[in-house]
């Protein structure tokens, strides 16, 4: 189930609710493991630069219409990118 759902989360494609009909509201419960550069200046202020997901593990995703976890479906979405 993971690896089908975890491509929902990628450009280019996305969750639908076969129950309800939903395509824009979802409650993803996920595990990322992400290698990030971090950039930090001589003050301390820092940010992420880069961030590449060495690993994405979807464990749970249910439809915030109707409450199912069993109907949401992956798809392409209508922009194709």
């Amino acid at each position: 189930m993971s690896e089908s759902l975890a491509r929902g989360l990628e450009s280019g494609a996305r969750f639908r609710c076969d129950g309800c009909g939903n395509v824009t509201r979802f409650d993803v419960v996920a595990t990322t493991r992400t290698r990030r550069f971090h950039h930090f200046d001589l003050g301390g202020d820092g940010r992420v630069e880069e961030e590449e997901i060495l690993e994405q593990t979807v464990e749970s995703v249910s439809c915030r219409w109707c409450g199912r976890t069993d109907a949401v479906q992956v798809e392409t979405s209508p922009a194709g990118t």
